[in-house]
């Protein structure tokens, strides 16, 4: 009954409604500012709920063809198929470019609704301006699924089976990693269309700040999570033993995160000092383009990635143009806008601003690098049809002393007074943290042998050892009564913790990458019984057999891990044959203890001259990997931390007893 009703037929329409709801969502409150006309303007928020119930419908549709296996449908054909597990069926309607696309412009309703849900106490024509840029945004992705990407497209006549999902994508990674990351790349056109509206307006304060510091924030912590899952599927899932390869499209997912970054603490200056107003909206514009032209990028067939879509120079075509009319539109309105956008707050070169200021300097100049490592081979290509390949000694070497002095500034900023900063004080601050990073940089020499990993670890556990400093000196701990300290604690505020939460994540993970530097590893060619010894581990492949899942075969090895003569675990590494794709994939066994990870790798079995069945294994003992990922989840984790900070929460009134007359 549910899939009579929610048929192909009705998500199509569902999508077209929603495409000429989000174009009345651009249109009807850019009028009534205009005009001044509240009626019009008060209009924005039931057409962006309209919208966003218009694309739940449509996306229900999909989802109810995909687990009903409709073949009939197009996009369910050449994605999915009878024996494919259920997980699967539903997380591969996004793990295709006509699915991605669909859910891209759900998001994006989304958003419009929760921004005019949570927007109530702005300025009404600010609001009309900020929802309706949003439903433009919105109408031009819902335009480019009916065009050229549409998921409802049906087949006749109907087979009675699909061609099956990429095996690649068969990973239950699938089902959170591209929602999340979709949803952070997509965040940023909220603060995107309050930095246009705020042009239209002519009008950028301290206030304006406070609006779009939260959706900053929660669009940069879904990022973060996003790319840290992706790392991690690509670290459990390609078997390639690595966590970051610097392909094109991971690259086109670090651009918005650098400028992203940058632009979390711009805002912060506009609030607080109504200054780098020019850099704030430049930034909000940079980050949500750099998030467009990543789809461009994948989906136009300009680079060859694991993660690019098959690519239609239609779908190109209609992409570039989307970008040209989105981000061009809004670097001309910022130039013809900008010259009045004047600060009105000073503050000195050494000043919590100042480091700020050198921070977006640094990360700019880091997504400048990322971006023409990534684009330069194609460009070449497009000149003179040369065939250029820019790998990872090139961003190695071009980004790590970016990287370090960055470090530096992370250290210092956060302890720098606000305005203009006492050298003497921070030195104070700073001077024992310094010490002990000092004398790390010989401990980590004489282990590492390399002086930039033994510096970058220095610099890390100064960014931790400062945090920690700072956090002392804000509660009088020693100085003052415990009883003292602990109210002081409890009234910091959340963001203050949040602050050094995220960069204590980020030396975390980059404590993580070095420990990755300094990985062994084995790849050997052996038989069964044989024990191979690595890192002090002893690994004994004890057997290799084959087993049947739901869609395909297993070829699994049973490994004993063992140190000293006692046993640590077992671990069961198989290669998995698709059938119905002819393809082979690679299942990854890993076992951590969160300091370090062993992992391990079948390999393709061959026979020796004497019949003995030979079984490659690669083996790896990585340590500080998992730092990698935790370091993640902690800098996201700051991140909504800073979202509780009620001075967020405008026009909520705070918790306060009320006194009873007697």
């Amino acid at each position: 009954m549910i899939s009579k009703i929610l048929s192909p037929e009705f998500g199509h329409f569902t999508l077209a409604l929603a495409c000429c709801l989000a174009g009345a969502q651009c249109l009807i409150p850019l009028m009534g500012a205009k005009v001044k006309n509240s009626r019009l303007m008060a209009l924005a928020s039931p057409l962006a709920w309209g919208q966003f119930l218009a694309l739940t419908l449509a996306f229900a549709c999909l989802v109810t063809a995909a687990v009903t296996d409709d073949f009939s449908v197009q996009n369910i054909l050449q994605n999915s198929a009878v024996d494919k597990p259920l997980l699967y069926k539903i997380t591969g309607v996004w793990g295709n470019h006509e699915g991605s696309i669909l859910l891209w412009a759900f998001i994006l309703a989304f958003f419009g609704a929760i921004v005019s849900a949570y927007s109530q106490h702005l300025p009404l024509s600010l609001r009309a301006k900020v929802i309706a840029i949003m439903g433009g945004s919105a109408a031009g992705f819902e335009l480019f699924c009916l065009t050229t990407s549409n998921p409802f497209l049906r087949v006749w006549p109907a087979p009675l089976d699909g061609q099956g999902m990429n095996p690649l994508l068969q990973d239950p990674g699938l089902a959170f990693h591209p929602p999340i990351l979709y949803m952070g790349y997509v965040g940023f056109a909220v603060p995107f269309a309050f930095a246009v509206a705020a042009l239209l307006e002519g009008k950028v304060d301290a206030a304006w700040g406070r609006w779009v510091r939260p959706w900053t924030v929660l669009a940069w912590a879904l990022l973060t999570c996003g790319i840290a899952l992706g790392s991690w599927w690509s670290y459990y899932v390609l078997g390639w033993g690595g966590y970051w390869f610097w392909d094109p499209v991971e690259n086109a997912s670090l651009l918005p995160w650098l400028t992203g970054t940058a632009l979390l603490h711009s805002a912060l200056v506009v609030e607080k000092r109504e200054s780098l107003k020019i850099w704030t909206i430049l930034l909000a514009i940079g980050t949500f383009s750099l998030s467009l032209s990543g789809t461009f990028l994948v989906r136009s067939g300009i680079l060859n990635s694991v993660h690019a879509f098959a690519s239609d120079p239609a779908r190109g075509v209609f992409i570039l143009l989307l970008l040209a009319v989105i981000s061009g539109g809004a670097l001309l309105l910022f130039a013809w806008r900008a010259p009045t956008l004047t600060s009105t707050g000073i503050f000195a070169f050494f000043s919590r601003e100042g480091s700020i200021v050198l921070n977006n300097i640094l990360l700019c100049t880091m997504s400048a690098v990322v971006l023409t490592g990534t684009l330069y081979p194609p460009f070449i290509q497009l000149i003179n049809g040369q065939t250029l390949s820019v790998g990872k000694p090139f961003f190695d070497n071009a980004l790590i002393p970016i990287a370090l002095f960055l470090f530096l500034v992370m250290a210092i900023g956060p302890v720098i007074a606000f305005k203009k900063g006492n050298i003497k004080q921070t030195a104070k601050i700073l001077g024992f943290a310094a010490c002990l990073s000092i004398s790390n940089v010989v401990i980590a020499f004489l282990i590492l042998h390399q002086i930039i990993p033994a510096l970058a670890s220095s610099l890390c556990i100064w960014i931790i050892l400062s945090a920690c400093s700072d956090f002392i000196k804000h509660i009088a701990l020693f100085k003052t009564s415990i009883s003292n300290s602990y109210n002081r604690i409890i009234g910091l505020p959340r963001s203050f913790y949040a602050t050094y939460i995220a960069h204590i994540g980020v030396a975390i993970t980059i404590l993580g990458i070095i420990g990755m530097a300094a990985s062994q590893q084995k790849i050997v060619e052996v038989p069964i019984g044989t024990t191979i010894h690595l890192a002090g581990y002893d690994w004994t492949l004890t057997n290799v057999d084959d087993r049947q899942g739901p869609n395909f075969i297993s070829t699994e090895a049973v490994i004993k891990v063992s140190k000293n003569g006692k046993p640590i675990t077992w671990m069961l590494p198989s290669r998995r044959f698709f059938d119905r794709q002819k393809q082979v994939i690679t299942n990854v066994a890993i076992h951590t203890n969160l300091m370090s990870d062993l992992y391990a790798v079948l390999g393709d079995s061959k026979n020796s001259t004497q019949t003995t069945p030979l079984f490659v294994l690669r083996l790896h003992y990585n340590p500080l990997a998992p730092w990698i990922w935790i370091g993640g989840f902690i800098m996201a984790i700051g991140g909504f931390i800073t979202l509780t900070d009620r001075r967020f929460r405008v026009g909520t009134p705070a918790n306060r007893k009320r006194i009873k007359e007697v």
